[in-house]
């Protein structure tokens, strides 16, 4: 049996994510990158029940995947999906004092994700989310 290619190319995958969301939004570097989808993958799953992020997280490629549930309190309650608004200034907030998340990050974030997972796969665990979920990871944005 070999070792799937979602885990030997895990790296070059991941770098090649990166790299084309630091040039879809706009930023200098990939660390700062790295912190902006870090905080909307975190925004989102603070949404979901573990069920429902473990789901979400077998559409992600394997770091991403890893990103999505590491340093993850299992244990508190999901948030409401609230408002695009309310869910950017939490991603906003999220390592405050390093964060250069701009107001339309998810989106792009979202945008960014679909060029790089098999996006049927992802519309189809997104239905079986919470309402709010496919909002979330529209690639253009709802109406505020």
């Amino acid at each position: 049996m070999t070792v799937r290619q979602q885990y030997t190319q895990a790296t070059q995958q991941f770098e090649r994510f990166l790299l084309d969301a630091r040039d879809t939004l706009g930023h200098h570097s990939t660390h700062v990158t790295y912190t902006t989808v870090q905080a909307v993958l975190v925004t989102f799953r603070r949404r979901l029940r573990v069920r429902d992020a473990l789901l979400f997280a077998d559409a992600l490629p394997a770091v991403l995947r890893a990103i999505f549930v590491s340093d993850w309190d299992a244990d508190a309650s999901p948030l409401p999906f609230g408002t695009r608004a309310e869910q950017t200034a939490e991603a906003q907030a999220f390592r405050r004092d390093h964060s250069f998340v701009p107001d339309d990050a998810i989106a792009v974030v979202a945008t960014v994700l679909r060029r790089h997972v098999d996006a049927a796969l992802l519309d189809r665990i997104l239905v079986s989310l919470p309402l709010g979920a496919r909002e979330y990871w529209a690639a253009s944005p709802p109406a505020l």
